[in-house]
């Protein structure tokens, strides 16, 4: 119920202060930026180019999970710490390469950039998924496939994973 007072949903306690620490410790460690503090995560995002790393981190900060995403590069290595950490939630992101080509074929002709034909192509696209699924089994992360999902379910899903986590 509306209570007509400005502000009044921004209650300053310390649910709104972790939530605002998250923001910007996400903010900071966007795209594999800072991984030298990986240990501080709540969660951790892997996952190829365009499947919404930045956008669920971003979402996840909002509920207070200090959040670090890091794109998975075909033919480079992840950091090492990443292997040892038994603090954060590590997850994959996947999604289905038809799907992704498309998204990825519309970010080029956004930026205008027809060089990264590598970045488009099917084949390549299907061996970055590949290796990632690969990846992620090997070290017995969670998978979420964010294919035709919005932000929010991949979220849920991605939370869902940390409670049972939490549980172990």
């Amino acid at each position: 119920k509306a209570i007509h007072k400005p502000s009044a949903q921004h209650v300053l306690d310390d649910d709104y202060y972790k939530r605002i620490e998250a923001i910007q410790f996400t903010m900071s460690h966007d795209d594999g930026k800072k991984v030298e503090d990986i240990n501080e995560a709540d969660v951790i995002l892997l996952g190829v180019s365009r499947t919404s790393k930045t956008p669920t981190s971003i979402y996840l900060a909002n509920r207070g999970f200090k959040t670090i995403n890091i794109p998975l590069i075909l033919n480079q290595k992840i950091p090492e710490s990443l292997k040892q950490n038994k603090k954060s939630c590590i997850v994959g992101l996947v999604a289905d390469p038809d799907r992704l080509a498309d998204i990825r074929r519309n970010r080029v002709a956004i930026m205008k950039d027809h060089k990264l034909k590598e970045y488009t192509d099917l084949i390549f696209i299907k061996k970055e998924i590949l290796e990632s699924k690969n990846l992620f089994k090997k070290n017995n992360w969670p998978i979420v496939d964010v294919t035709r999902r919005s932000v929010e379910e991949t979220a849920a899903s991605i939370l869902k994973i940390i409670e049972i986590k939490k549980h172990q």
